[in-house]
């Protein structure tokens, strides 16, 4: 069988919350663990990283802050 993406989506809409629930069930046993840890993981690697200049900047302000907490 088969059908459309929007069809698909149409038709999960039209479902009662019983068989919403269900169906979220069966989908997480459907689509392992590992995969939503590899897109995380992969997320994470494709991230935006400070740069050297920036970890400095960042720990002299957190110097800063701290001296003035202590007034």
């Amino acid at each position: 069988m088969e059908i459309g993406f929007d069809q698909l989506m149409q038709a999960i809409k039209q479902l009662p919350a019983k068989q919403l629930i269900k169906l979220k069930a069966e989908i997480s046993r459907t689509i392992p663990n590992d995969i939503e840890k590899e897109d995380f993981k992969s997320f994470l690697l494709q991230a935006p990283v400070f740069s050297e200049e920036q970890v400095l900047l960042v720990e002299e302000a957190r110097k800063n802050i701290n001296k003035w907490g202590k007034n």
